[in-house]
């Protein structure tokens, strides 16, 4: 019978490494410092929850019938393999990332706004072709 190797250690609470792989069929044996997946050192309850999680192919609303829990503790489930699979500091990369390309869009749409008000001026006759250049380029400094 074959067991689920542990993910931490039973004395310190350590993360486990795997040192030695072994062929069942020729009796090869490698030995050396390999590093197990992400999702080997999950809990059996994580793994169950992901396994759900993909089945459902990741809608919040079947996993809730699925595993007759609510919105908030599926989210709470979720965040928590996050957590233990070490993705938080990743997602918190990708959301601050959106943040900053949203700010640059908005600025970019700012200095376009801009610059058509300054045309508009000038085709209206509000503004000489040396006022409207010289405000166009104070925009970009």
């Amino acid at each position: 019978m074959k067991y689920k190797a542990p993910g931490k250690c039973p004395v310190c609470g350590e993360k486990l490494e795997i040192t030695k792989l072994n062929c069942p069929k020729c009796s090869t044996s490698i030995e050396g410092e390999f590093r197990p997946c992400r999702f080997c050192r999950l809990p059996k309850d994580e793994l169950e929850f992901i396994n759900t999680f993909i089945m459902c192919r990741g809608n919040i609303k079947d996993v809730e019938k699925e595993l007759g829990i609510s919105y908030p503790t599926v989210r709470s489930k979720l965040d928590s393999v996050i957590k233990s699979l070490g993705l938080e500091d990743e997602s918190k990369k990708r959301s601050e990332r959106k943040e900053v390309n949203s700010q640059k869009r908005d600025s970019l749409n700012q200095l376009k706004e801009l610059k058509q008000q300054i045309l508009d001026k000038l085709a209206n006759g509000q503004l000489t072709t040396k006022e409207a250049m010289d405000k166009i380029k104070k925009l970009k400094s």
